[in-house]
């Protein structure tokens, strides 16, 4: 049996937040880490306003019974997992163009 994440390790799981790809790993030390907190930051604001817009969805669909304020809800949902994944995927982003650029 073979397991996804036996030779994984925590940087592996983050890889997409820790900046030592592409333009980056020219970097020093500390900037990369300032970069990092950034990039978590920007993520976890990107997950609290999902979380508030399934909250929002909810209590104006059901309680409220508000429609605005359910599609404001889904809107805020669709744009807080988009930042997420676009902020996940800049790894890759920047790879690709740079690897481009070379």
């Amino acid at each position: 049996m073979l397991f996804a994440a036996e030779k994984g390790d925590i940087t592996t799981i983050i890889g997409g937040i820790a900046p030592d790809w592409g333009p980056f790993g020219s970097l020093g030390g500390e900037a990369r880490t300032m970069v990092q907190v950034v990039m978590a930051v920007a993520i976890l604001i990107c997950l609290a306003l999902a979380i508030w817009g399934a909250a929002k969805q909810r209590i104006g669909a059901t309680a409220l019974r508000d429609t605005f304020s359910a599609e404001q809800g889904k809107g805020l949902i669709v744009a807080g997992l988009t930042g997420v994944f676009i902020i996940g995927s800049l790894g890759t982003v920047f790879t690709i163009v740079y690897g481009m650029a070379l």
